[in-house]
């Protein structure tokens, strides 16, 4: 079968250890091998062909690329049974130039988590094509005919069997989880031993997911406790068959979120290996490193990756095997997209395949007349001019040339674009200029992950509106909020000086519900109040969500209010601590039917102008719309003909502008919105996910003689540079 070879993912340039022992020696007969990049294979997820095998490439194992534009290599629909496959895991064989793959038969898309029996073997002798065979347990064991479950197998070499060991979990009926191997046969077709139990739980727990490491004689079981607290646990043996026990149960994983598939690497020419599992939930991997196999830390600031890979594994390849990889599945568009400078806003490289014109959009006060952006360069691919050059006064040429394939050419272009001005996907942005710093900050949703599943917020800080400092987390559900742990979204923040200090008063959406933090600092740390502030529906009101609060203070009368609502907009005045409302004065305010969210109110010239998102978030017609009253909780008057603040602009790429909040420039009247779009150029081409991708953009806000608001025309520019 033709394999098409797909993405190269970024991650970590690692080695298992069944790779380790047949790729540093390969065997006792044969030279050995020298590698010096790096293979990631990986499934993406459960919808269409998500459930199907993929490549990635690396040369130093830590920033991977996928081949075949992150599509499948292989046709899960040809080659498995259900139609689907998951948690492959490749290695090199003793020979040296054999590769064995194997993965679960799984379709969770079509037949959900019901029973799955099988594992596919996969066998190649140049990564790119590949013959396959199921593995039917029940077919093969009559002994395991109630078997319900077989997941994430993986392969290692027993060097005193002299025979290729197969180890996955498998359950029968209702029982847990446990993990089991058996032997290969000589062709790895099929298994020729019965499966054996490999590690027994102190408590019988459920185990998947099993990953083994060698290390100064000892194998290193890594496993995921499936039931009870689920979580990343390690098992010690000094035979690989037998004897694995736990020296502590103790978790590994550095996270509080969901983890599943445990991989384990080992830097090429070094002692530091890697841990890294799948975050499954967050559509995200996190990577630690470790040179005791005990003791790990986090290292995800030193990956990344132009995908999104579930549960897979790395393996090295010499220097014409990634040549072959690329050839295969390489391009000279993938090159071009790979620009890797500090100084270039990545998720923002733009290609016109067409015109073959590339624009790199590079952060403020970057020097264009020595910029080199640092293209990928596999091996087999060659780009010029290879010095750093002027992009000062227009387009300079660039030549991609991959072995066995015609030169081409294409005309890069630099722009300093100040939009979006953080770095990465966030959204919902509420914007705050401290009178006690002297600094602007934004509070967004933190992006990027599927469902809107994220669990914490930040903060960034600047003194120009264009330099943006992170300030890392200052409010995580998980750890610093008892009564809700999901869904941290669309937060508003107010500083308020109480009894001659500054009081910081955030507040958040958490599972549907409105709290409310504290904090003597804008960057925080913030302490949550320990109840939800809003948790319930209005009164006459039937459906819609708790979320996306906004505080205002009325420069009238020093009063607060605060103002929430999806589907319905709501406002109460706050009492004076702050963390609760007055009861009696809450109002239902809805202005129209074009209100969904994201109610934002501010004051100008005697008016109180209250603003909000139509449609969905990840519409491409997500939009803002504002009316004004006379007072905090008025009805709302929609001014004559289009009320539109901002909408998309597609002869500009930009596509889903709103959810925002206005910036007065202190003592000024210059205005300033700050709003997300979908992430340019590729969200809009992200379908139901285009949403979950979104990134935070600032634009100069206008009025007219009358007070009516001028039409923004969102720009990729942003805001100048000025000092203030």
């Amino acid at each position: 079968m033709k394999l098409k070879f797909f993405s190269i993912i970024f991650f970590l340039s690692l080695i298992t250890e069944g790779n380790a022992q047949s790729v540093a020696k390969v065997s006792k007969d044969n030279p050995r091998v020298s590698t010096c990049a790096y293979l990631f294979t990986y499934f993406t997820g459960k919808g269409e062909d998500q459930e199907a095998i993929r490549f990635a490439i690396s040369n130093e194992g830590y920033n991977f690329r996928t081949l075949n534009r992150n599509k499948p290599i292989l046709n899960s629909l040809k080659i498995s049974s259900t139609g689907g496959l998951r948690d492959p895991h490749i290695m090199r064989a003793e020979d040296g130039k054999t590769f064995y793959m194997v993965a679960t038969d799984m379709n969770v898309a079509k037949n959900g988590w019901g029973p799955n029996y099988a594992m596919v073997f996969m066998q190649s002798t140049d990564l790119v094509n590949w013959k396959s065979s199921i593995v039917n347990i029940p077919e093969l064991f009559p002994e395991f005919s109630k078997v319900n479950r077989v997941w994430a197998p993986q392969t290692i070499y027993d060097k005193q069997q002299k025979k290729y060991m197969i180890y996955w979990s498998m359950r029968t009926n209702e029982d847990p989880d446990k993990i089991y191997y058996a032997y290969a046969n000589k062709d790895f077709t099929s298994l020729e031993s019965t499966p054996k139990q490999l590690f027994f739980s102190p408590d019988n727990s459920a185990c998947i997911d099993g990953d083994i490491a060698y290390k100064d004689g000892k194998y290193h079981l890594f496993f995921k406790t499936e039931d009870q607290k689920p979580g990343i646990k390690q098992a010690i043996s000094d035979k690989l068959t037998e004897g694995y026990t736990m020296k502590s149960g103790k978790y590994l994983q550095k996270t509080n979120d969901p983890v599943e598939g445990a991989g384990t690497f080992k830097l090429n020419n070094s002692n530091t290996w890697i841990l890294m599992y799948d975050v499954y939930k967050h559509g995200k991997y996190q990577f630690t490193k470790t040179s005791d196999l005990e003791n790990f830390s986090i290292i995800d600031h030193e990956v990344s990756m132009n995908f999104h890979p579930r549960h897979g594994t790395v393996m090295p390849v010499t220097s014409k095997e990634a040549e072959l990889l690329v050839n295969k599945w390489y391009t000279a568009e993938d090159v071009m997209l790979s620009a890797q400078s500090k100084a270039i806003k990545k998720i923002n490289i733009n290609l016109d395949t067409i015109t073959k014109r590339l624009i790199l959009p590079v952060k403020a006060g970057t020097n264009l007349k020595a910029l080199d952006p640092g293209f990928m360069k596999f091996p087999g691919v060659e780009v010029s001019p290879k010095t750093p050059q002027n992009f000062s006064s227009g387009a300079v040429k660039y030549n991609v040339k991959i072995k066995g394939r015609q030169t081409e050419t294409f005309e890069v272009i630099v722009r300093e674009v100040n939009n979006p001005v953080l770095s990465g996907y966030f959204a919902d942005p509420d914007v705050l200029y401290s009178e006690k710093t002297k600094k602007f900050y934004i509070y967004p949703t933190s992006d990027g992950f599927d469902n809107w599943s994220g669990t914490y917020f930040k903060a960034f800080s600047s003194s120009d509106l264009v330099n943006w400092k992170d300030e890392g987390v200052i409010l995580d559900l998980e750890k610093d909020v008892s009564w809700a742990k999901r869904n941290a979204w669309a937060p508003a923040i107010i500083e308020k000086k109480i009894d001659g200090k500054y009081k910081y008063f955030y507040y958040f959406s958490a599972a549907q519900q409105i709290g409310v933090a504290i904090a003597d600092d804008p960057a925080g740390p913030f302490v949550d109040s320990g109840k939800p502030l809003i948790d319930k529906l209005p009164e006459g009101i039937k459906h819609g969500q708790q979320i996306d609060p906004d505080v205002f203070n009325d420069p009238k009368t020093g009063k607060c209010y605060l103002y929430w609502g999806n589907a319905y907009m709501a406002g109460a005045e706050l009492n004076q601590d702050m963390i609760s409302i007055k009861p009696e004065s809450l109002k239902v305010l809805t202005p129209d039917a074009t209100f969904r969210e994201g109610t934002y109110v501010f004051y100008r010239n005697g008016k109180y102008y209250f603003s909000w998102s139509e449609d969905d978030t990840g519409s491409e017609n997500y939009r803002v719309r504002y009316g004004t009253t006379d007072h905090p909780l008025g009805k709302i008057t929609i001014p004559q003909g289009d009320n539109l603040m901002i909408k998309k602009l597609p002869s500009a790429g930009i596509y889903g502008t709103g959810h925002h909040s206005v910036l007065q420039i202190p003592g000024k009247d210059e205005w300033y919105i700050v709003y997300h779009r979908l992430t340019y150029p590729n969200g809009i081409n992200l379908g139901p996910k285009a949403g979950y991708y979104r990134e935070v953009c600032i634009d100069k806000l206008e009025f007219n003689a009358d007070g009516s608001i001028k039409p923004v025309v969102p720009t990729h520019a942003g805001v100048k540079l000025e000092k203030r």
